[in-house]
């Protein structure tokens, strides 16, 4: 069971408020403060600043709560899988981008639940870099991402290839061509997602290698949703560059166009990710499965 010191620094940081602390915990407040100091005093550091009615944390503190976070977790995945055992059941939490939020991940993932009796998935949507963060406090068990892991502790396996295009509204007059220039699209009204994003940073690396900068380009909205940006692409309000795999959908009902840019080739590898201590190795192998039978590649 998590200490009492460390949950109570837990629902100071989410609540930011030590009376609304002591509410969610049913202790007082002044309880709450005596098991900060006592915490601080047995750890030796700082790890709350009150500032102008917020609560700060110190680097120490940062870090107590990254590790309090991940306690949690393990002692929450801890009595999930016991009482799975006793059930026989299995629970996972896999997190997504919402690149993946928006292609076949999804789909791939509610069949394998549907084809192994037994399992529930859990999805959560998030940026990769939270995913990340998440992956290594053992809030979510694995993550389907763009890109190889560069944390210590963690494997991966390779789901899928994909590719950024030019994606346009059939109203386009670019929508007509085999293929869209820089110049041209340079004089498009752009629609992207935001620069922390993969698409964006695989985007803007490329046209750097090109010696291009996205500076150069007429960026007039920046969106998180990819489904947003699809509906606006629709409505002919601008073109953006997304994966393939997040318009299959569009594309085949012909709502809208994507087409090859002229001396950029953007790949990019779809691949799940997970702890080194992740025992599970049919579980892996039913995902990957799922997810070639929904992409079409298993034989």
């Amino acid at each position: 069971m998590l200490g009492g010191k460390l949950n109570t620094l837990l629902a100071v940081v989410e609540q930011q408020n030590f009376t609304k602390a002591a509410k969610a915990l049913a202790l007082t407040q002044p309880a709450v403060s005596h098991h900060i100091r006592e915490l601080e005093e047995e750890l030796g550091v700082q790890l709350i600043v009150r500032r102008g009615g917020r609560i700060i944390l110190t680097p120490e503190g940062e870090i107590a709560v990254k590790y309090a976070r991940r306690m949690k977790a393990l002692y929450d995945k801890l009595r999930t899988e016991l009482m799975n055992t006793e059930r026989g059941r299995k629970q996972l939490r896999v997190g997504i981008t919402h690149t993946a939020e928006s292609n076949l991940t999804a789909e791939a993932l509610a069949k394998c639940s549907e084809e192994n009796p037994g399992l529930s998935i859990t999805i959560l949507t998030d940026t990769i870099k939270n995913l990340y963060d998440m992956l290594s406090s053992y809030e979510i068990d694995m993550a389907i991402v763009e890109g190889n892991p560069a944390e210590e502790g963690l494997r991966s396996v390779m789901l899928d290839t994909d590719h950024l295009l030019c994606v346009m509204s059939v109203n386009n007059p670019l929508s007509r061509r085999a293929m869209v220039t820089l110049e041209q699209l340079k004089r498009e009204r752009m629609i992207l997602r935001l620069p922390t994003s993969a698409t964006r940073v695989l985007f803007e690396a490329t046209l750097r290698s090109i010696n291009d900068a996205i500076e150069n380009f007429n960026v007039t909205l920046e969106v998180d949703n990819i489904a947003t940006i699809k509906d606006l692409i629709r409505k002919d309000l601008g073109v953006s560059i997304l994966p393939k795999s997040a318009c299959m959908d569009e594309l085949r009902k012909g709502k809208i166009a994507a087409l090859p840019i002229e001396d950029l080739s953007m790949v990019r590898e779809t691949r799940l990710v997970y702890h080194k201590d992740f025992g599970d190795n049919d579980i892996l192998e039913a995902i990957v499965r799922a997810y070639q039978k929904t992409a079409g590649t298993y034989d």
